[in-house]
């Protein structure tokens, strides 16, 4: 309670440090939106023109993120706004930032020249690197820091750690040569995504902001769904589900989306935590829906060496699934309420909406247009954020000028800085993870100890990949339990496809999942209610998201592509069924108000449905024909009293 006063950005500030930028005033602040659109357009020029190769793309990459981060993030978390001028500390950071890097930039091809021989000059640049990286990260993801130091820690002391666990350990000189010179660590796959794909589809998702594209969405979703039984609740889900697929932060979305439909939502006669709870829940969902899964996909297609599109088409039915059963559960809400849609005095006309705003969908068009088409997700992201600019032109209303475009080039980077000290700090972790032979050791004790059961070894799974998930970036979440966590069930046999999509899924669900659950936190924020509240109703709400990533572990159908379409049709449609009557399991109403017995049965329904196999959705439709004749029935004796009286 005591947040009403704080709009969505202030208390997302509050929460995601990713978020708290400094205030700067006068000309520091123009030098600061200067820099974040001259690194916006390297990136636009680095992906057009491909003519970089990796490790000079990714040491001007961190360049930019290390003085971006210096400028923009304190040391203190407490410090007064509208500075001037960045504190001496921090242009002292800048400069060891520029030393090192251009270090690195200047002598790289010297070194592999010499064989990858280090002499004294390159282990000091190298250890200041890293210590660079841990300082930006301390002030942007903290825990996560923390984390990395753990790791990094671990490949000095091996030597003193018994049993499995233990290693010989590796010497300072060793370390810091693969961290920072090879292509392991720091300078590795997760900073490499981060300065390709991740950057431009956030550069993409800022350019459709400023274009309009996120009022284009609010009012379709009024169109299609306002007018239903509790339309301003199915409103949020559909609005938040596609803002939250571009931008890739269910905290961000949560504060923008969420302004507009948790207040709706409560005025329509939902309750605050289940209007909160809605929103984010439906924001957290964002990150794993296709076409664009918040940029998550991209490097999940890197990870695994397959097209785009495989990974785009394989999300599809559990983000149907998930969103289905959100959707059902708002439905269920309003009918036990007796909650109405907004009147259409307040719905605006599909046909002035397509008129005004339609173009402003050209954009994802030509996304997915050219990545089916087989161009590569850079290609395809640098022509999208064209088409942006371009369709923008074709209205008056949402034109983007040279101060608009601007605006985005400026937004874009500051919305990237803080995947990509994430994707740097993970680096650290996955060169661990590879020195010293970690994830080979923590995936042979997981099998040992659960006696390679697939089932508890994946329920282990869940669990680390949650808490690896808590506060940090959707895209650098993922990398984390991608490294540590997919291949364990990959090792138990399950395809590499369903093993990642299962790690994605949970790590996502950490938004809302207690002790941490940020999306709740800033939800709870805007509804004025209580945070533990939202955060149990969150998960109830989100239900399917916990318990379907296990199904398809036992039944790949479950993602398209993993099978031939025939063989996912029924058990999608089963599954289907099986969200239905578990969201009206969960909110007491199916034909009418159900009984403790009947939401018992209804949830034993919803999950016999879920389960694959023959046997459990023949037991699952009898059992729903058999409480829909019962309910039937008992509404019919209602009628048949109600017109006696």
């Amino acid at each position: 309670m005591g947040h009403a006063t704080e709009t969505g950005e202030e208390l997302v500030e509050k929460v995601d440090s990713e978020m708290r930028f400094r205030k700067y005033v006068g000309k520091t602040a123009v030098i600061v939106s200067a820099i974040a659109v001259i690194w916006s357009i390297f990136q636009l020029y680095a992906a057009g023109t491909g003519v970089l190769d990796a490790i000079t793309l990714r040491g001007w990459h961190l360049l930019f993120v290390l003085v971006m981060v210096f400028l923009l993030y304190p040391a203190r978390k407490k410090e007064k706004a509208g500075r001037v001028a960045p504190t001496v500390l921090d242009i002292l950071f800048i400069v060891l930032s520029i030393t090192a890097l251009g270090y690195l930039l200047m002598n790289y091809k010297t070194i592999v020249l010499r064989g990858g021989y280090l002499v004294t000059t390159d282990y000091i640049f190298g250890a200041l690197g890293i210590l660079l990286v841990f300082e930006a990260s301390r002030r942007v993801v903290g825990n996560l820091a923390i984390l990395a130091l753990i790791f990094l820690l671990y490949t000095f002391l091996g030597s003193w750690i018994p049993g499995l666990f233990g290693h010989s350990g590796f010497s300072f000189k060793r370390v810091i040569d693969y961290m920072f010179f090879g292509s392991e660590g720091i300078f590795g796959i997760a900073l490499g995504v981060s300065a390709t794909f991740v950057f431009l589809f956030i550069l993409f998702g800022a350019f459709l902001k400023i274009s309009g594209f996120s009022q284009f969405i609010n009012d379709l979703s009024l169109t299609i769904a306002g007018g239903s039984p509790g339309g301003p609740a199915k409103v949020a889900v559909l609005a938040s589900s596609l803002m939250g697929m571009i931008n890739g932060s269910a905290l961000a979305n949560v504060a923008t989306t969420g302004t507009i439909t948790i207040p709706l939502m409560k005025k329509n006669g939902y309750k605050a935590r289940f209007a909160a709870a809605v929103e984010a829940v439906a924001s957290t969902g964002g990150q794993f829906a296709p076409p664009i899964m918040g940029a998550v996909g991209f490097v999940m297609a890197e990870y695994l060496g397959v097209p785009y599109t495989t990974v785009l088409i394989a999300a599809i039915i559990p983000a149907f699934l998930y969103y289905l059963t959100l959707i059902m559960v708002v439905h269920f809400e309003a009918r036990r309420l007796g909650l109405k849609g907004l009147s259409r005095d307040n719905i605006p006309k599909a046909v002035d909406v397509f008129k005004k705003q339609g173009h402003l969908s050209i954009p994802l068009i030509v996304l997915l247009v050219l990545l089916f088409t087989g161009y590569t997700p850079v290609y395809a992201a640098v022509f999208s954020i064209l088409a942006c600019v371009v369709a923008s032109w074709f209205r008056k209303e949402t034109f983007m000028g040279p101060k608009k475009i601007l605006q985005a080039l400026e937004e874009g980077a500051k919305g990237a800085l803080g995947v990509a000290v994430a994707c740097a700090t993970i680096g650290i972790i996955i060169g661990t993870v590879s020195l010293t032979g970690l994830g080979l050791t923590f995936g042979y004790t997981i099998m040992t100890y659960t006696n390679e059961s697939l089932l508890i070894a994946s329920l282990l799974v869940m669990l680390m990949s949650i808490v690896l998930g808590m506060g940090v970036p959707g895209v650098a979440a993922y990398v984390i339990v991608a490294t540590v966590g997919a291949p364990v069930l990959e090792n138990l046999g399950v395809p590499p496809l369903s093993a990642h999509m299962f790690v994605l899924i949970y790590a996502c669900l950490s938004n809302i999942t207690p002790p941490v659950a940020l999306a709740s936190y800033v939800a709870a924020g805007i509804a004025d209610t209580n945070q533990h509240q939202v955060s149990m109703t969150a998960m109830k709400l989100g239900i399917t998201g916990f318990i379907l990533p296990f199904f398809f572990l036992y039944e790949p159908a479950l993602l398209l592509g993993e099978e031939p379409f025939i063989n996912s049709l029924i058990p999608t449609i089963t599954a289907a069924v099986g969200t239905i009557t578990l969201a009206a399991g969960l909110q007491g109403w199916f034909i009418k108000r159900a009984s403790w017995i009947q939401r018992g049965m209804l949830l034993v329904i919803g999950i016999l449905m879920m389960v694959p196999g023959l046997i459990t959705d023949i037991v699952g439709i009898s059992l729903l024909v058999i409480l829909f004749i019962w309910q039937r029935l008992e509404k019919s004796a209602v009628n048949v009293a109600a017109e006696v009286e």
